[in-house]
């Protein structure tokens, strides 16, 4: 009768399993965020740097605007920036990138709408807890109002032909005043990838 030497044994399965450890071992690496993003046609993190980067030098140098911020920063807010194109972008990532550079100019105070009702739970617990005292508790009517709304869309025309895809994507923004309802800025930035399939499909 055929006997397994225990050795033998013990030494196969310490082999199969290094060998199943390093098939499912994975390597992760930094790379540069500001690298140009070249994977596929899809709007991606180059895409939103550029649009950063062009529209807030477009805001910040123009003339009515450079004016209005000469002596006194303006209070602003960011309403939601609409996505018309057929993909899943996170639009908030790309107006929250450029509201950031522009509070780090120096020249624009925001307002964050999406912590307003944050705010209001806060400011009631302030006042209606009674765990916090009268002389340290925020009152209420102090906050001040956007004087400026910044809006916008995102739209894309995508178009495909002999294994290849043209995506052209179209970024508008605008500056509103509150008060007056007139339009102070307005802008747009274009982004054109083209992406080839191979003869695999890969």
């Amino acid at each position: 009768m055929f006997r397994f030497d225990n050795h033998i044994v013990v030494l196969a399965c310490s082999a199969a399993l290094a060998v199943g450890i390093t098939g499912c071992a994975s390597s992760v690496k930094y790379g540069d965020a500001g690298a140009v993003e070249t994977t596929t046609a899809r709007f991606g993190s180059s895409d939103l740097q550029q649009i950063a980067s062009k529209m807030v030098d477009s805001l910040l140098t123009f003339p009515p605007i450079v004016e209005i911020t000469a002596s006194r920063r303006p209070v602003m807010f960011v309403d939601t920036v609409k996505n018309k194109t057929s993909e899943h972008i996170d639009t908030e990532s790309v107006t929250d990138t450029i509201s950031s550079r522009l509070l780090r100019s120096g020249k624009f105070r925001f307002i964050d709408m999406s912590k307003i009702a944050a705010l209001e739970k806060q400011l009631e617990y302030q006042r209606e807890s009674g765990n916090v005292t009268d002389e340290t508790a925020v009152k209420r009517g102090q906050q001040i109002g956007a004087e400026l709304m910044m809006y916008g869309n995102l739209s894309s025309i995508v178009k495909r032909a002999d294994g290849e895809k043209d995506v052209y994507y179209k970024f508008s923004l605008k500056v509103m005043n509150v008060e007056t309802g007139i339009v102070e800025w307005a802008d747009e930035a274009e982004i054109r990838k083209t992406e080839k399939k191979s003869l695999l499909g890969i």
